[in-house]
């Protein structure tokens, strides 16, 4: 595993990517995804000039936080209301919320550590029923209780598109920002449609052209997850 060149080959992607789209490649930003990877893997990356790092498990972000080096965290997995306290004072972005509930208890343990954090709503663009996320016309409701939160701020949305048997992701992508650039001049209070999360190791230079800022690659910089021996539960 050659964390250097894998690395490097994401990157020379996103630019041709982002040139394809009349993109600059400065616009997107890369989070690595080390879910189940180790500390030393992930500070491997760090030194090769990775600032951003993805974890999906609340308990992978407490476990390996003080193991490695200074790096933006950002919680991209299915987060619980009880398992915010893992992560409420750790990670600088939240991609996955998408209920009221999990808003109030983010603003909640936010307020109680003095802090405040951003958030993107996670949607389920496809309407696959094996995905998380708020369906597009729960949205508005989302939305709108952003306004009624001092600490925690809407920063954009994130989605997951399905696997290429389900049809071709860049249909996803494209339906996705058409969504993101709707509600730009909607005048939501406290939020602000900045960031558009969408694309993985699969998919992510579809998701580039289609108008994404932050891509969330693992195994094609990491190699195959292994489950084996990290427990994650």
């Amino acid at each position: 595993m050659n964390i250097e060149e894998n690395l490097n080959k994401v990157r020379n992607n996103i630019a041709a990517a982002a040139a394809e789209s009349g993109r600059d490649p400065k616009e997107i930003t890369l989070i690595a995804v080390t879910k189940t990877h180790p500390p030393e893997m992930m500070n491997e990356a760090i030194r090769l000039g990775v600032t951003d790092i993805g974890e999906n498990k609340p308990q992978e972000v407490r476990d390996k936080f003080d193991k490695v080096l200074p790096v933006k965290w950002h919680l991209i997995g299915h987060l619980q209301t009880n398992k915010v306290k893992y992560i409420i004072d750790r990670c600088v972005m939240i991609h996955s919320v998408d209920s009221i509930k999990l808003m109030d208890e983010i603003e909640r343990l936010a307020s109680a550590h003095d802090k405040d954090i951003d958030i993107l709503i996670q949607v389920n663009i496809s309407g696959e029923a094996t995905k998380s996320g708020a369906a597009p016309d729960e949205l508005e409701a989302l939305l709108e209780h952003a306004g009624t939160l001092s600490r925690t701020h809407v920063k954009g949305l994130m989605t997951i598109a399905p696997k290429a048997e389900f049809g071709d992701p860049e249909i996803h992508f494209k339906n996705m920002k058409k969504l993101f650039d709707s509600l730009k001049d909607r005048g939501y209070k406290n939020v602000e449609m900045r960031e558009l999360s969408m694309g993985m190791s699969g998919d992510y230079e579809a998701a580039v052209r289609c108008g994404a800022t932050m891509v969330r690659v693992g195994s094609a910089i990491f190699g195959a997850r292994d489950y084996g021996t990290h427990d994650i539960r």
